[in-house]
């Protein structure tokens, strides 16, 4: 073919990579690798291995070991001895470690970027221009972190040994994002990465070695999901840090209740891609096909939901075909291809069976005219129109090369249809009115908003899900935040449940001179009766019978859900309105300081003084969370790209709190005072013992301009009320403060739709020390982060 012909015909031909270095590589290996346990290759004790294909044409790469429970307990053992000097090496000593990783690890670039695409069927042209760039900014970020720790993080330190699980497919970049953050704060890893692609990170472990990071601090087993399972229930790992399908983010959760273990779990979506009628068309398609064709459209956050304006519709599905018909499917390493092959014939099978029930349940699908190569894993990009929002191809997540279309005709229309999921991970806002973006972003429940833009990662900026999309952050200081622990948290005791009063046969009412008076629940702003019609006795500190509570129960928790829900004025109201709130609250108690420490006394026991200055730091309290309600604040981030990030801090929704026994005003007003001074709205169980000063408490709601529904409570036994809070949708988080075997009964009951939880692992805290009973430990569990990425200019 001629110049001139070329020119005419613009035909694209070959320009394949070179895989001769990656082949020596493995060649090097004998193609058989051990497991990478303290610094060291070593072999595994099942004497098993598995395959490493390569998805374009079924070749083996490379044998793999299985990791045995006995490997897996190296690693951990080899992790454990050498974290404490790790963390006692310093920020800056870490910090060089991680310098010199993000060193090496450009200086092997095209490598890793051909090994990732022979492993992983991801063209080269992604693996080269936006993973492994990713990866080394990602060590270089972190250095930054690990340099500034105890400055930007005091009293805070490692949180241990982290075991971490990571997909197929992002495999050195979920490395990376697991692993830089983890070990630039003092902590040592076990990682296991994919089944299916754990070469990059074996070649990871070789340069961990070659840049000297100290034997142990990263350890990589290979293996199954067994290997996950002993990762997950070892007794001597502090954390988890997981990557996955949702289902088993779910079991992990399961495994990990009630062990006192941190996790995070970064888990499944099926994320909006809005189009308004004012966006420029030709810059959305080509949005398109970054959302949902980029790595073939296996990315958890890929943009396979498409909603667009009803008054374009036909001419966007036209230019999107059009589009579609032009993109180039085949050899990963060749650079002038859009799409690779799906990682692994078992994947391929999961989007033809949900391609085969999207045509069966009556959508329309499009495939390109071209044909698809036949050798290998290949499955061309696909578009379904005239889609229900409630069929199974709109509410699953396919993890391959379909998008799923709808039209809607109004923007409260588009924010319904976004949140119509069980997912919350990211979504895409396509208008040329940034008022408009900007109006839509805050109301999409997700963690990651794109204006005009998708697919946008930095290590500055975090990211992560809200619902069944998991929760945690990872990147930025929201993901130092993951990996760092409260030091106060390793010197407390265990929690002790307080004893029940012995009950003395006597009443300390007298009906003569005093009035009956029935405490009764607070529900929607009104005094209300428990819907099982049924009470329970409160007792003095001598056993002396003195009052009845409400015993609350399914009915009474959805009451007072449906109240918070009507309550959404609270969250939308100023920063300045909510202080003011708050510092009303604070006036009002104060006035009354003398009644609420005679009744502590009469409940608690406690002394006149010791009952004055617990309503003394409960007054306190409420004016320290009157002055943050206006100042905990969110961040811009200017990542390297023409635009900025900003991290809005936002209310959760409405949060259940389950409060302790002792101290039961200040713990009661500890906890609930943060979350409503964020602009959530809360549901109150107080102390079944103590009640009273709960049911008091109302009087003060009353009489502070705190609006109806924001300040629930609901009397009666925890046992029995943990499980309707944590099994209803509306309550997007539960807290809890008592003993161990709660605290498992709440995170085992919450399993069911993913619920965000913060118990106190049955360790017991002191209300009265500000360092373990306030401040920005409190508000980070009362906001959740949404990352809006906006980019400027022409």
């Amino acid at each position: 073919m001629s110049i001139a012909e070329i020119f005419d015909s613009m035909e694209y031909g070959p320009a394949p990579e070179s895989d001769a270095n990656a082949r020596q590589w493995l060649q090097h290996h004998e193609g058989t690798f051990d497991l990478f346990i303290n610094g060291s290759w070593t072999k595994g004790t099942a004497n098993t291995r598995f395959a490493s294909i390569n998805p374009a044409n079924g070749e083996t790469l490379a044998q793999i070991t299985q990791a045995s429970a006995e490997d897996v307990e190296a690693a951990v053992s080899a992790a454990r001895k050498a974290q404490g000097k790790w963390e006692k090496l310093g920020g800056y000593g870490r910090a060089r470690h991680l310098y010199a990783l993000a060193r090496i690890l450009q200086r092997n670039a095209r490598l890793l970027a051909v090994l990732e695409s022979l492993d992983n069927g991801k063209p080269v042209r992604e693996t080269r221009d936006i993973d492994i760039p990713l990866v080394a900014r990602h060590f270089y970020h972190h250095a930054g972190w690990a340099q500034l720790q105890e400055s930007q993080f005091p009293n805070h330190e490692a949180m241990g040994v982290i075991g971490q699980i990571i997909p197929w497919n992002f495999p050195l970049l979920m490395l990376a994002w697991k692993i830089a953050p983890a070990i630039a704060a003092g902590n040592t890893v076990v990682l296991k990465p994919a089944e299916f692609t754990s070469l990059t990170a074996l070649c990871f472990a070789e340069l961990c070695k070659q840049a000297g990071l100290p034997d142990g601090v990263v350890n990589i087993v290979t293996g199954d999901g067994r290997t996950g399972e002993q990762i997950v229930g070892h007794p001597d790992i502090n954390k988890i840090a997981f990557t996955g399908s949702t289902e088993v983010g779910r079991r992990i959760r399961e495994a990990t209740a009630g062990t006192g273990k941190h996790l995070t779990l970064e888990l499944g979506g099926k994320s909006p891609f809005i189009v308004f009628d004012d966006a420029d068309i030709d810059s959305a398609v080509e949005g398109v096909v970054d959302a949902i064709w980029f790595n073939q459209g296996q990315v958890c956050c890929a943009g396979s939901r498409l909603l667009v304006q009803e008054g374009i519709a036909e001419k966007f599905y036209r230019k999107l075909r059009a589009r579609m018909e032009n993109l180039r499917l085949g050899d990963p390493l060749d650079k002038c291809i859009d799409m690779g092959a799906i990682v692994a014939p078992v994947q391929l099978q999961t989007i033809e069976a949900l391609v085969k029930k999207g045509c069966d349940e009556g959508a329309d699908m499009w495939q390109p005219s071209w044909t698809v190569p036949k050798d290998g894993c290949f499955y061309p990009p696909t578009l379904f129109t005239n889609v229900a929002p409630a069929t199974t191809i709109a509410q699953e997540e396919i993890f391959g090369p379909v998008v799923v279309a709808m039209t809607f005709r109004t923007p409260g229309e588009a924010v319904q249809l976004a949140n119509n999921t069980r997912y919350g991970l990211a979504a895409s806002v396509w208008s040329e009115n940034i008022n408009l973006a900007l109006d839509i972003a805050p109301k999409l429940d997700c963690g990651v908003v794109w204006v005009n833009s998708t697919n946008q990662f930095d290590a500055a900026c975090g990211f992560g899900g809200n619902r069944e999309s998991g929760y945690g952050r990872e990147g930025g200081i929201e993901g130092m935040q993951e990996v760092l622990k409260p030091k106060f948290l390793s010197k407390l005791q265990a929690y002790k449940e307080t004893p029940s009063q012995k009950q003395s046969g006597k009443s300390a009412l007298a009906p003569v001179s005093t009035v009956d008076r029935t405490a009764k629940m607070y529900i929607g702003g009104k005094q209300s009766r428990p819907d099982s019609g049924y009470s329970l006795p409160v007792f003095s500190a001598k056993g002396d019978f003195i009052a009845e509570i409400g015993e609350g129960n399914r009915k009474d928790i959805r009451n007072a859900v449906e109240a918070a829900r009507k309550a959404t004025a609270w969250t939308n109201t100023t920063a300045h309105n909510r202080a003011q709130v708050l510092y009303y609250l604070a006036e009002n108690l104060d006035i009354r300081r003398q009644e609420f420490a005679d009744r502590l006394s009469q409940m608690t026991g406690a002394s006149a003084k010791d009952a004055q200055n617990e309503v003394a730091v409960a007054v306190r309290r409420l004016f320290t969370y009157g002055a943050w309600a206006d100042k905990y604040e969110s961040r811009v981030h200017n990542p390297p790209m023409r635009g900025v990030t900003l991290a809005m801090k936002e209310a959760i929704g409405t949060i259940g709190v389950i409060c302790p026994d002792e101290n039961p005003l200040l713990g009661m007003i500890s906890l609930a005072a943060p979350a409503i001074a964020m602009g959530n709205r809360v549901i109150v169980v107080p102390s079944e013992m103590h009640s009273l000063s709960a049911t008091d408490f109302y009087q003060v709601l009353e009489t502070s301009d705190v609006p109806a529904g924001v300040f629930n409570i609901v009397t009666g036994r925890k046992s029995d009320l943990v499980k309707p809070l944590a099994s209803h949708d509306d309550v997007k988080s539960l807290w809890y403060v008592g003993s161990a075997e709660g605290c498992a009964l709440v995170e085992k009951s919450s399993c069911g739709n993913m619920k965000r939880t913060w118990t106190n692992h049955g360790l017991k805290r002191d209300w009265f020390v500000p360092e373990q009973a306030e401040g920005e430990e409190f508000l980070q569990h009362a906001t959740q982060i949404k990352n809006i990425w906006i980019p400027y200019g022409e």
